[in-house]
């Protein structure tokens, strides 16, 4: 009788399932996901716009750069007229040719794009002038 009873608590034992194995790998792949999530960075382009400020520069400074204005729609403007991305380069050369000392100032719109502004300063870079800097601008 004693067999019997060895047999039927054997084949109990072999009816379950152990979980901790699978447990294990649940627990290393959720390990691997966390880590590899805390790796993966947003490609952006960094740039610190200042606030406005009520310190305005004097009119004389400003007449010295070159203004470029672009809106929510990534529309260029160059005195106070819209013009193409292709005419930018061409057109800082001018104003370069009138005064060597300029820098070019792009007042962009918040929700313009990044690209827009990377265009124009190559354009500027073309041109020849290596000072461009970055100021808001709302509509």
């Amino acid at each position: 009788m004693s067999r019997r009873k060895r047999l039927k608590i054997e084949s109990d034992d072999k009816g379950e399932i152990d979980l901790t194995p699978m447990l294990d790998v649940v627990f290393i792949m959720l390990i691997f996901f966390i880590v590899t999530a805390s790796f993966v960075r947003e490609s952006s382009l960094g740039v610190n716009v200042p606030e406005n400020q009520e310190n305005q520069p004097p009119p004389e400074t400003e007449a010295k750069n070159i203004l470029i204005q672009v809106n929510s729609n990534d529309e260029i403007f160059f005195d106070q007229r819209r013009v193409d991305i292709r005419s930018v380069r061409s057109l800082i050369a001018q104003k370069k040719a009138e005064n060597p000392k300029a820098s070019v100032i792009v007042r962009m719109h918040e929700q313009s794009t990044a690209n827009t502004y990377v265009e124009i300063a190559d354009a500027s870079r073309e041109a020849k002038i290596f000072n461009v800097s970055l100021v808001p601008f709302v509509d």
